[in-house]
């Protein structure tokens, strides 16, 4: 499996912004340029970091009420993409493709909306779709992707940054994707509670 990786691009999508602002100056300061969408790319901003709208590298805005705003060939080819593979490479030229190298999500909070007393409706909408996809992409190629799958982990990402500046071992990037594997089972095994309760 391949070693080092280098950190250039980072896709950061998350729900909880606090904790986010150390991670990002270090990102920053290493030269990693931000990709995001809609209030994470607000606050990105607000900071004074560049910050390229998702929306410019799929050309679609973001639809459905919130809905649609990650889900794209662009964005999902950009983590998936398999650095050795000629193939992949080939499309990724062809179609315009960006590489994504790291990817950071904080997901809807389910179970604290359940755990509010909110409405069946309110709570369908804390169903994360695009984030828990970003999650299992990231995590998927984790020969080439770091994932950050929750806020949880922003001080693992900023400890190796401060270490290492913006690179990973392969053994940081698997430990990643099993952290990451781990939110995921863990989310849809409260969605899938709360459907049976109901």
């Amino acid at each position: 499996m391949a070693g080092k990786k280098q950190i250039k691009t980072a896709l950061i999508s998350v729900f909880h912004k606090d904790g986010l602002e150390d991670l990002l100056k270090t990102l920053h300061e290493e030269g990693v340029k931000f990709l995001s969408t809609g209030g994470t790319q607000e606050f990105i901003e607000a900071l004074g970091y560049e910050c390229q709208k998702v929306e410019e590298v799929t050309s679609y805005p973001s639809i459905l009420g919130g809905r649609v705003k990650t889900l794209h060939p662009k964005i999902f080819g950009g983590i998936l993409s398999r650095r050795d593979n000629a193939g992949d490479q080939e499309q990724m030229e062809e179609y315009d493709i960006p590489f994504i190298d790291l990817v950071i999500v904080d997901l809807y909070p389910f179970e604290q909306t359940v755990a509010s007393g909110a409405s069946a409706e309110d709570i369908i909408e804390k169903i994360d779709i695009g984030g828990i996809s970003l999650i299992r992409a990231g995590a998927k190629n984790f020969k080439d992707v770091v994932i950050v799958p929750s806020k949880a982990e922003y001080p693992v990402l900023l400890q190796i940054l401060n270490t290492n500046g913006a690179q990973t071992d392969i053994e940081d990037r698997k430990m990643f994707a099993e952290r990451a594997f781990g939110v995921s089972s863990h989310y849809d095994t409260a969605i899938h509670r709360w459907f049976a309760a109901e």
